[in-house]
């Protein structure tokens, strides 16, 4: 990995130093609640409490490690099986919905040395990711001059109908808060896609309570145009370099991939 790129982690740091913090917090009440004051009920709250903050921030930091590009790199993988399924000869213009810190459009970049990118995010103050850091990232990996970013809403992009030749997205519809229903995400993703223009979308699709059921989403779209549509689901299950800690409800559980051409 290169060391002047910074992609960040699906595990903030913020959130590690908080559950550290708060175990610590915890951790010094309940010194003080036993020894000093001798409540024993608080004392005891106090302590589970702070073993339990102190637990689950070891348990994200282990997964922070896991995801982390250039040390378990299983954020690179999950980026490398979504560009595996692009069917896609890198002739022409690709957009990245959701770009975060750009790791997956750079790898885009990188697969199809052909092709121009644009990279699409909200980038709201609650991630750690910014328009200059995909542009500082890309210029360290030597693609910037095949690059663009803007800022944008996925659930209402701002492109004209069969805009791109291919679209890509990784875990990124299920966090749209502007569309109440996720699968309207989707639809919107392949609305800007060319006729015979390729997509590969990996998402939280397996979890019904985000998309119901998978299977009547496919048809659906198949009647509405979609030439070739595919679908994988609970990939956490199936893909090697997910070991089962990780697949945990809170974290990535749930996997699905949905990839064709218009």
């Amino acid at each position: 990995m290169n060391k002047n790129v910074n992609y960040g982690n699906w595990v903030p740091e913020k959130m590690l130093a908080l559950c550290y913090v708060a175990a610590a917090v915890l951790g010094i009440a309940a010194c003080v609640t036993g020894p000093v004051l001798h409540l024993a009920i608080p004392t005891w709250i106090l302590g589970i409490l702070a073993a339990i903050c102190l637990v689950y921030g070891i348990y994200m930091h282990i997964c922070h490690e896991l995801f982390a590009f250039g040390k378990g790199n299983m954020m690179a993988k999950v980026h490398q099986h979504l560009v595996d399924h692009l069917e896609w000869d890198g002739e022409g213009t690709l957009l990245d919905i959701g770009c975060g810190a750009a790791a997956l459009t750079i790898r885009c970049a990188k697969a199809f040395p052909k092709a121009k990118l644009v990279g699409m995010d909200y980038w709201g103050a609650e991630w750690n990711y910014a328009k200059e850091q995909c542009e500082a990232n890309a210029k360290a990996e030597g693609v910037a001059d095949r690059i663009t970013f803007h800022k944008g809403d996925a659930a209402h992009l701002e492109d004209p109908d069969e805009t791109f030749d291919a679209t890509v997205s990784n875990f990124v519809f299920h966090e749209v808060r502007s569309a109440k229903d996720k699968r309207d995400v989707v639809r919107e993703a392949l609305r800007i896609v060319k006729k015979g223009g390729a997509f590969s979308f990996q998402d939280m699709f397996s979890q019904k309570s985000l998309y119901g059921d998978m299977e009547e989403f496919v048809e659906e779209l198949k009647k509405e145009g979609i030439t070739e549509i595919h679908y994988i689901g609970n990939l956490e299950k199936k893909l090697d370099f997910i070991p089962g800690y990780a697949a945990a409800p809170w974290m990535i559980s749930g996997m699905g991939i949905l990839y064709g051409r218009k």
